[in-house]
């Protein structure tokens, strides 16, 4: 009874957290320039979502840091890391929307943004099945959908190249680096689990 008390009022304080953020980067793109802003929630969602796939596919990879700390606590964060991904995601999708003032009633505007629409999409069904109730209800089918989680891992290098193609900052060679490391891990971990299999 008490455990449950306490993970309700975490989820409140985080869900008050979130809500906080959005307003508070809304009132900063209306005072700034949010382009720049824009592109720096998107690196630090595209981080902080590596945070959420990387654990895993490390140990996979390395079987020897198994027993690693920071990686033993970051998948046990897991859920609260990946949220947290997909709030600074929102707040990049956001300010992007007001800064290019994007008609999001156009089917043109879905075809253009086809690879963010697809991740948010994809983020925000791993989000919404992000909790206990979630895993009870859907059984199986839960780790199905948050296998989706991987597909993200693929479409952001297309995502960066084709939103950034012709005016490149210091961030876009970072976030192509560590979306291109990660694909690496990944395909490595696919090819071992294959040869034990």
């Amino acid at each position: 009874m008490r455990a449950n008390m306490i993970k309700s009022k975490q989820s409140l304080i985080f869900l008050t957290l979130c809500l906080a953020s959005y307003i508070a980067f809304v009132l900063l793109a209306l005072y700034l320039r949010p382009a720049p802003l824009a592109n720096f929630l998107g690196c630090l969602a595209l981080l902080i979502y590596m945070a959420t796939v990387l654990p895993s596919i490390f140990r996979s990879t390395f079987p020897n840091q198994r027993s690693n700390k920071i990686l033993i606590w970051l998948l046990k964060k897991r859920r609260h890391i990946g949220i947290t991904s997909y709030v600074l995601a929102s707040n990049h999708a956001l300010l992007m929307v007001i800064q290019k003032s994007i008609n999001l009633l156009t089917p043109a505007t879905y075809i253009h943004y086809f690879q963010g629409i697809l991740m948010f999409f994809i983020m925000t069904l791993l989000a919404v099945t992000s909790n206990d109730w979630s895993v009870k209800a859907l059984k199986k089918n839960w780790l199905r959908i948050h296998q989706l989680t991987y597909l993200i891992i693929f479409v952001l290098p297309w995502h960066i190249l084709d939103k950034m193609s012709l005016h490149w900052s210091y961030l876009t060679p970072l976030e192509l680096l560590i979306t291109v490391i990660c694909i690496y891990l990944f395909i490595k971990r696919k090819t071992l689990e294959t040869k034990t299999s």
